[in-house]
């Protein structure tokens, strides 16, 4: 069984970041071991939501686990919880790596602004990271913010592409670019930035938003991918089931605003990884 870590916060309620993370890796089949970089009483939407840095932890357990000699083949990044803390978990992948894929998701903003936590300095600090990454995930905002790049509602295929070669910059392998929208149709650009191409994958847009969706999304692409699937197939997992959630969410009375019905999709998401 592939062994990955993931390090990202924990929101008590919300439906995102480690509480979305870990029961899908492991309903992949993966073991999903964890970091906690903050706990968080809900996700940063609520207003008045208290959070507790566990900066001091991190460290401590990596160090525990190189002297028990367990090694993962997958680490996977989330929302972290300040500059400091980036820099910390940088020397934590550092520690860890031995042949890991390193992937990062520079969950920071979404719709053109910065989650409530962050200040303007946050984003170079998540670039820094990005950089050492084989694999990131941003949204169009995150990629906007970590390159200087002015944010647009409507562009042209140009802007995407500026934007995807820009972040190739950062250091990064391959960049999945999510919320892409090109020649009408909604979906995911994937940049191989050693090979200056890309692929494409568009999917059904269903016309409502929910918090949390970025981070199912990279939660089931960490899932497909250790369990053997490739890069472009972990993509298309990964978006159909958000879709999935989405509809769920969108066709259920009385829903929860904070965030998508993830647990009622997991058979479906299940049933993709075994084709």
């Amino acid at each position: 069984m592939k062994r990955i870590v993931t390090i990202q916060d924990i929101s008590c309620l919300g439906k995102c970041s480690l509480t979305v993370a870990l029961p899908i890796i492991s309903a992949m089949g993966v073991e999903a071991a964890i970091i906690p970089t903050a706990v968080l009483s809900t996700h940063t939407m609520f207003k008045g939501f208290t959070c507790k840095d566990l900066d001091d932890q991190i460290v401590p357990i990596t160090d525990h686990w190189k002297e028990q000699n367990i090694k993962f083949d997958g680490i996977y990044t989330g929302y972290l919880a300040s500059e400091s803390q980036i820099q910390t978990v940088m020397s934590v992948i550092e520690k860890l790596k031995d042949n890991t894929a390193v992937i990062v998701d520079p969950a920071m903003a979404d719709n053109g602004k910065l989650y409530p936590a962050f200040n303007e300095a946050f984003p170079k600090e998540m670039a820094k990271l990005c950089g050492i990454a084989d694999i990131i995930l941003p949204n169009i905002t995150e990629a906007c913010f970590m390159t200087g790049t002015e944010y647009k509602e409507k562009y042209d295929e140009n802007y995407i592409f500026d934007l995807v070669k820009k972040l190739s910059q950062l250091g990064c392998k391959k960049i999945i670019l999510k919320g892409v929208v090109m020649h009408g149709s909604y979906g995911v650009l994937i940049y191989d930035c050693a090979e200056n191409s890309y692929k494409t994958y568009f999917h059904e847009r269903i016309p409502v938003g929910y918090h949390g969706t970025g981070d199912v999304f990279s939660s089931a692409f960490v899932g497909a991918m250790m369990g053997g699937k490739s890069i472009e197939e972990s993509v298309k997992i990964a978006a159909d089931y958000v879709v999935e959630c989405i509809r769920i969410t969108a066709e259920r009375e009385g829903s929860n605003w904070y965030g998508v019905d993830f647990e009622t999709a997991i058979p479906f998401l299940v049933d993709r990884i075994r084709k």
